[in-house]
């Protein structure tokens, strides 16, 4: 029985003893399995994936690398990376805030590390990593190297580098945009600071880029903003960072310290090189460009500042004439103070009644008569007294209080004008801002409707700005405006953007040639009294009337009269009036035109207060002279009989020279001479300025 019981045990034992072999052979088949399975995947990820696995051994040399990363390696750097030393084949992001001792030390202090950006240490930059690794301990917690992953950066780094340039650069012509000078200023100006050195800042403005981009289109515009970057590129070189702020403003930033001379003479070459003719779609264009320049710590410490002065410098530039740099000075601050203050104090004199109308009387040349006004603004300040239309117009433009001020006028001068007689007309000045406003039509039809005034008597008054817009919205606004049955001139023609063109298509009824050309007509010698033919042939030619502005001299009249304009317009019959004394002027001589101030023009005086030696027959005296032309002089120290107008002297002009003259009139110790030759004043050398007198 024993025996037998201890048999089964044993039979017992033995099955339980299969079975277990079996279950352990079991698992390690499904562990192998598994295994297989996982080294399946992990090919599979390596071969199609942008994953990759490394491992080292305990001196940190590469004992495993996926073999299309090794491949990679070998092709770029010409070296086979497996028994390198991990740190000397890759090296971490120089711009990175980890460095390449952080992946030493890692290494070294055998700690697990995470996303580290890394490029090959030579070969390719442009190909990036990103690299993870732990240490990788043996079951007897002996270290046994590092073992770890990687992935391909490269596609992510070129895209983040693109979206760095957008953000960073401008779209167009490649320069740095406004948020990257913006930073480079901040930096400039800290480094500056640091060091003790100064910064300049340019703001640059294209002159007549505006008429470019609006005539020949946006696709030719945006050409030559690529061809200004290029020269202003290329005249910049290598002393400071250009950049475009957007449309037609750019930005230099000059580091360094420059002294101001070296800052103009880079002025001029920047406005020479951006002022040369551009060949674009078969088109030679010509534009300008104006400069401000702020220079810091001088001109401000921070970056908002010193824009500030350099846009206010910039503004100055412009207003003196264009195609000239200027430097920030403190007065210009103020100057836009002054300005800030005006437009503040103008928006209340819109609804204060400060502002009223004066008419200046347009002539009929045939007929002599008042045959129309000129409404002009004037401002009243209640506390700086009467402010120039020339400062406070260009604010009104400026801030877009113009078309306000600009409705405002043409409801008063209408309502004033319907209370003239019938064939009186009164005109009205019309800006370029007013005149791309679409509702411009309905406006005067308005202001026509509410005070009775008939549409022919009323004249809208045009510069040549408005051709800078679109043709087709110009003459679609021509349109509209003749069929309200309003009158249009052209006005101050040959000052603005001239051209031709544009009289073959535009309705004019009358061009109004700019004072600048009458002035000086009756002169014997000046030109102006050619161009004005000109311009009445042409007007005469195309149907138009003419009117001559600026006239102030009765010899001009005659002159006008000769030239073949229709009307006249001018001091010469007197300032412009107030409402309430046109209908008294009118009514004083039946509406007759009187002319006022001087009979004869006369050429430019220069003033001076010097001694000269006067003969008068054989007599020889002193006498100063107070001002001096071409053509006479007014001189004081002698008192003439009133027989005297006409009587022949001799004066010293020039030392030791002595030059033929009459009396013209003689009032007390004052006379006016008048040469028998005209003299030329630059013969009045330097050394002769030094008899003008001293005054006390």
């Amino acid at each position: 029985m024993a025996g037998m019981l201890k048999a089964i045990r044993n039979g017992l034992n033995d099955r339980r003893g299969s079975v277990r072999d079996s279950d352990q052979r079991s698992a390690r088949e499904e562990a192998f399995a598994r295994g297989q399975q996982a080294l399946s995947l992990v090919r599979e990820f390596e071969e199609m994936g942008s994953g990759w696995f490394w491992q080292t051994d305990r001196a940190g040399r590469l004992t495993y690398l996926t073999a299309k990363v090794a491949s990679e390696i070998r092709d770029s750097a010409s070296i086979d990376p497996l028994g390198q030393v991990l740190t000397d084949i890759f090296q971490i992001d120089s711009d990175s805030p980890d460095t390449e001792r952080t992946l030493v030390f890692h290494m070294s202090s055998r700690t697990s590390f995470a996303e580290y950006s890394i490029r090959l240490a030579s070969g390719d930059e442009d190909r990036w990593w990103s690299i993870s690794g732990k240490p990788l301990i043996d079951p007897l917690g002996h270290f046994q190297g590092f073992v770890g992953h990687g992935s391909d950066l490269t596609a992510k780094r070129r895209s983040e580098a693109e979206i760095t340039k957008l953000a960073m650069f401008d779209g167009l012509t490649g320069l740095a945009n406004r948020q990257r000078m913006r930073l480079s200023l901040d930096q400039t100006l800290a480094q500056g600071r640091a060091s003790y050195r100064s910064t300049a800042m340019f703001l640059l403005d294209l002159d007549r880029f505006k008429a470019v981009n609006d005539t020949l289109g946006h696709q030719t515009g945006d050409l030559l903003l690529q061809q200004v970057a290029q020269r202003l590129q290329r005249a910049v070189g290598e002393m400071g960072l250009v950049g475009r702020l957007g449309g037609d403003e750019f930005q230099v930033v000059i580091p360094n310290g420059r002294h101001r001379d070296d800052l103009s003479t880079l002025s001029r070459t920047i406005i020479d090189a951006l002022s040369q003719p551009y060949f674009l779609s078969g088109s030679s264009i010509s534009i300008g460009c104006s400069i401000g320049i702020a220079v810091a710590p001088d001109d401000g410490e921070i970056s908002e500042i010193l824009i500030r002065n350099a846009d206010l410098a910039l503004y100055v530039a412009k207003a003196d004439g264009r195609g000239v740099h200027r430097f920030y000075k403190p007065e210009m601050l103020a100057g836009a103070q002054v300005r800030k203050r005006l437009e503040d104090d103008l928006r209340l004199a819109l609804t204060q009644n400060q502002l009223h109308l004066v008419y200046q009387p347009v002539v009929s040349i045939r007929t002599q008569r008042i045959v129309g006004h000129e409404a002009l603004i004037r401002w009243d300040h209640p506390v700086h007294g009467p402010i120039s239309p020339s400062d406070f117009v260009p604010i009104a433009e400026e801030s877009g209080l113009i078309e306000s001020i600009g409705e405002w006028v043409l409801r008063t001068a209408c309502a004033e004008a319907a209370t003239w007689p019938d064939d009186v007309r009164v005109a009205v000045n019309v800006s370029p801002i007013q005149f791309v406003n679409p509702a411009l039509p309905s406006i005067v039809t308005n202001a026509l409707a509410r005070s009775g005034l008939s549409p022919d008597r009323l004249e809208l008054e045009i510069t040549e700005g408005v051709f800078l817009t679109d043709d087709s919205s110009s003459e679609a606004m021509f349109k509209a405006l003749k069929g309200v049955g309003v009158r249009l001139a052209l006005d101050d023609f040959g000052t603005g953007y001239s051209s031709l063109g544009y009289l073959r298509h535009a309705p004019f009824d009358k061009i109004k040639i700019d004072q600048s050309f009458v002035k000086g007509a009756a002169v014997p010698g000046n030109r102006n009294a050619a161009i004005i033919k000109a311009i009445v042939t042409l007007a005469d030619t195309l149907g138009m009337e003419t009117t001559a502005e600026g006239v102030e001299i009765q010899d001009e009249i005659e002159l006008i009269r000769d030239l073949g304009c229709t009307h006249i317009q001018g001091y010469v019959y007197g300032k412009p009036r107030k409402f309430d004394e046109v209908m008294a002027h009118l009514n004083a001589h039946n509406g007759i035109a009187q002319p006022e101030g001087y009979r004869i023009s006369r050429p430019p005086r220069v003033k001076m207060l010097r001694r000269a030696m006067l003969k008068v027959g054989d007599q020889t005296g002193e006498v100063r002279i107070r001002n001096m032309s071409t053509a006479g002089a007014l001189i004081d120290g002698i008192e003439f009989p009133e027989s005297a107008v006409g009587m022949p002297v001799r004066i010293e002009l020039i030392e030791g020279q002595m030059f033929a003259a009459s009396v013209r009139w003689s009032r007390g110790a004052l006379a006016g001479i008048g040469f028998d030759q005209p003299f030329n004043l630059d013969r009045l050398a330097p050394q002769q300025q030094s008899r003008i007198l001293k005054r006390g």
